[in-house]
């Protein structure tokens, strides 16, 4: 594939703080590498788009850049505030200007239908922009931890998919083996939002889409952490 056809994703990013080097504590822009090596395994070129307060007021310049849109995941819990909520006491620092770039850019990709994919907290962020709520911290309602375990690693666990959707479709699968780190979830789902994946030993929101877009899916595992997983292929296909 030559470097012209390769299509534009963007690629969510965060600041936070940092040692690299002889420095220590200093701001940084971050994302996991392996978004950025998942998109280009799958042909696309990753273009990283950390919070800018400018493209908050107005997204439509930088997504003139992009053919679609990855949501990730990374540290810091969404704002209580944004879904009407208090915050619980096990609700972690929240990122408001990550906030409120992710979701302004959501809402104007929605609107001139550019393909999206929401990772984790990325899916989250997805189901607020629809009018959703967030579960703040699901071992209240599942009554274990097994979705994150140890801080630094993934839980291992299985999802079933609906497989008309495009979930499936996208993981080529209507079971799959997937990688998780969250304690949060989705409560209430957004308005024009379908659930079509949940995790198979507790029945936990796991996938969520737009049945009338042509891709807007957000899930609440981590594809990124899997180089057999086809979900960021499908999603740099659908703009190929």
């Amino acid at each position: 594939m030559n470097g012209k056809s390769r299509p534009n994703i963007g690629v969510t990013a965060a600041t936070e703080r940092v040692s690299y080097g002889a420095w220590e504590g200093i701001p940084a822009i971050i994302s996991p590498a392996r978004y950025v090596q998942a998109v280009q395994r799958a042909g696309g070129r990753a273009i990283l788009l950390p919070p800018d307060r400018d493209d908050a007021e107005d997204p439509g310049g930088v997504l003139d850049l992009l053919e679609a849109l990855v949501v990730t995941g990374g540290a810091g819990d969404l704002d209580p505030t944004l879904y009407g909520d208090e915050r619980h006491p096990e609700t972690g620092p929240v990122q408001q200007e990550r906030d409120a770039y992710e979701l302004a850019l959501v809402r104007s990709a929605l609107e001139r239908e550019m393909p999206i994919l929401g990772i984790c907290r990325g899916m989250q962020i997805l189901n607020v922009a629809y009018g959703g709520t967030i579960e703040q911290h699901l071992p209240d309602v599942l009554g274990h931890e097994e979705h994150r375990h140890t801080p630094g690693t993934f839980a291992d666990h299985e999802v079933r998919l609906d497989p008309r959707s495009l979930a499936a479709r996208a993981a080529g699968a209507d079971r799959a083996p997937v990688k998780s780190h969250h304690h949060q979830g989705i409560r209430d789902v957004g308005s024009g939002l379908a659930v079509t994946g949940r995790a198979a030993e507790d029945d936990a929101v796991e996938a969520i889409e737009d049945p009338s877009c042509s891709f807007v899916l957000g899930v609440l595992w981590h594809p990124e952490e899997d180089e057999n997983s086809h979900l960021i292929k499908a999603l740099v296909s659908e703009v190929s």
